[in-house]
């Protein structure tokens, strides 16, 4: 009997996957659709302190190998996915959910994770150092100095689960910095990937979104390469106990598998399901089953971590 069933900061799950933060996680019916699907659980949209508009549309378009969006973290503010995550933790007191959470300045992340900390919630937190598509805001973790700042203050409060969602990194040496950082501090787990910042994509002669004349992060197939890169290179340098979700690329139940393959304990779908909906879950789920029966594995575990390499 096949199982992808995981366990993430010591929670279990009975499906491996999940949405990205991003897709399918604005409204509470949203959530709701993604909570009652194959999927093994959620996250919820980005999390500012307060209301967010977001950037002007057009600014999420389709594409053959993906997706292009500058969205600008458009979300109903914390209060909103707090409380529904409450309500959730009364209703299904047996299932845990994620929550996802970033600060438009240093400040507002402490005032989020201080409200998160004093709050009844139960789950697992989600800190987004990543998003690349608020004008004039850098990527965090492309800061290191900045990142080990602000984990460093955030671990003397925080105490709740807590991982981070990363920008994809490709530079070697880059891997090595950030993972040093990490290692420093009670992580549950990093998130590989957010999407690509700052690509173009052009039909005819026309960008095909509006912010920042046309400029935006890049999610789908384009990036699986560099989402694999990512998940395996830190899970070679991580400490054991910070596990890794891996995202971005993931269309087919082969895609799933690799991520697994390179050590991601949990997955997570965002462009697939931006296009299919949530019935992507259950064709994901039964095509990553059927690999795991044809070469006779039973969990997660008799693959994660197990790339292969060509000796020398």
């Amino acid at each position: 009997m096949v199982s992808i069933s995981t366990q993430i900061a010591g929670f279990a799950f009975d499906n491996c996957l999940m949405n990205a933060a991003g897709v399918a996680c604005m409204t509470k019916e949203e959530l709701t659709e993604v909570k009652d699907s194959a999927a093994g659980t959620f996250v919820t949209k980005t999390a500012t302190l307060d209301f967010r508009q977001g950037n002007p549309e057009p600014r999420y378009q389709d594409v053959p190998l993906g997706s292009i969006n500058s969205m600008g973290l458009p979300n109903n503010g914390l209060d909103y996915y707090l409380d529904y995550l409450l309500e959730l933790q009364e209703s299904e007191p047996n299932r845990t959910f994620f929550l996802s959470l970033v600060g438009m300045s240093p400040e507002e992340t402490h005032a989020i994770l201080q409200k998160v900390q004093a709050s009844g919630f139960r789950g697992i937190t989600e800190l987004n150092l990543s998003c690349p598509n608020v004008p004039g805001k850098p990527q965090i973790a492309y800061d290191f100095e900045t990142t080990e700042k602000i984990l460093s203050e955030v671990f003397a409060y925080f105490t709740k689960p807590l991982g981070i969602k990363l920008p994809p990194y490709f530079d070697i040496v880059h891997f090595d910095q950030a993972a040093a950082i990490f290692n420093k501090y009670s992580l549950k787990f990093v998130n590989c990937v957010n999407s690509i910042g700052n690509g173009l994509y052009i039909e005819d002669e026309s960008v095909v979104i509006r912010p920042k004349n046309g400029f935006g992060g890049i999610g789908g197939q384009y990036i699986k390469p560099t989402a694999l890169a990512n998940v395996h290179a830190f899970y070679q340098r991580l400490k054991p106990e910070i596990q890794i979700i891996g995202t971005g690329g993931v269309l087919t139940g082969r895609d799933a598998f690799e991520h697994i393959l390179c050590g991601a304990s949990m997955v997570q779908v965002g462009t697939t399901l931006h296009k299919e909906g949530v019935a992507a879950f259950e064709r994901i789920t039964s095509e990553l089953k059927a690999i795991m029966e044809e070469k006779g594995y039973e969990s997660l575990k008799d693959f994660r971590g197990k790339l292969k390499y060509i000796e020398e």
